[in-house]
C-alpha cells in the first residue's frame, strides 16, 4: 500500500508512570490511589499516556497488587528508602521493552495529549539523549522522553548518592521542548487541599 504520509513513523516507545513516592505533603498516603472525580489519580494518567505509547509500566513501591489491577506491569525501585523520581526512572529503564522511555508522574492528571509526539520531535531534531518539557521558566523534568541507553549513566549517578534531576540532565545531551501553549497542563497535585480543589473541574 502506498504511504500517503498522513502517519508519521517512529520507533516504539515505552511509557512509565511514576507512582513510587511517599506522598509526604499529602500525609504519607499512596498518592496514585487517591481519588479525583471518583477515579484514582493513576487511572487519569493511564488514560492520557496509554494512547501515546506502545507499552505502559507503573513504578510503585507500595500496594503493587492494587496497581496491578490496572492491567499494566508494575515495577518497584531497585534502590531502597524512596530516593526519588530518578530511582523510579531507573526501574523503568530496566523494564522497558523499547529503546525509548517516556515518563510522567501520577499526580499530574491533565498533561498534554500530544506530550510524547512533541518530546520525540525535540529529541530527534537535536539528536539528544533526553528531551524534557518546559513552560515559561519552569522545567518539568519528570515529563521526559529518553533513550534507554542512558541507564548505565543514571545508575552510576544514583549510586554516587546524587538525587537531583537537574544535575543529571546537565551530564547528558539534553533538549528542552516548550509547552507554553498549555501552561496549566503540568499542574501537579501535592496536598489534600489541591486535590479537593480539582474535583469536578475538568
Amino acid at each position: 500500500m502506498e504511504n500517503t504520509g498522513l502517519l508519521t513513523s517512529r520507533p516504539h516507545i515505552s511509557g512509565l508512570i511514576l507512582a513510587g513516592g511517599q506522598g509526604q505533603r499529602m500525609g504519607g498516603v499512596d498518592k496514585g490511589l487517591q481519588l479525583l472525580d471518583a477515579r484514582p489519580l493513576i487511572a487519569h494518567s493511564i488514560l492520557r499516556l496509554q494512547p501515546q505509547v506502545e507499552e505502559l509500566i507503573i513504578n510503585a513501591n507500595r500496594h503493587p497488587e492494587t496497581y496491578a489491577t490496572f492491567g499494566h506491569r508494575v515495577v518497584a525501585d531497585t534502590l531502597a528508602d524512596f530516593p526519588g523520581p530518578l530511582a523510579g526512572l531507573l526501574a523503568g529503564l530496566g523494564a522497558a521493552r523499547h529503546g525509548l522511555l517516556a515518563s510522567v508522574p501520577c499526580d499530574s492528571p491533565f498533561f498534554p495529549s500530544d506530550l510524547i509526539s512533541r518530546l520525540y520531535a525535540g529529541l530527534t531534531a537535536n539528536s539528544a539523549d533526553i528531551a524534557v518539557a518546559q513552560t515559561g521558566e519552569q522545567l518539568h523534568p519528570v515529563f521526559c522522553l529518553c533513550r534507554t541507553s542512558v541507564r548505565p549513566a543514571l545508575e552510576d549517578f544514583l549510586r554516587r548518592g546524587e538525587r537531583k534531576f537537574g544535575f543529571w540532565l546537565k551530564s547528558l545531551k539534553h533538549t528542552v521542548v516548550r509547552f507554553d501553549d498549555q501552561p496549566d497542563a503540568f499542574m501537579n497535585i501535592n496536598t489534600r487541599e489541591e486535590l479537593a480543589a480539582q474535583q469536578n473541574t475538568q
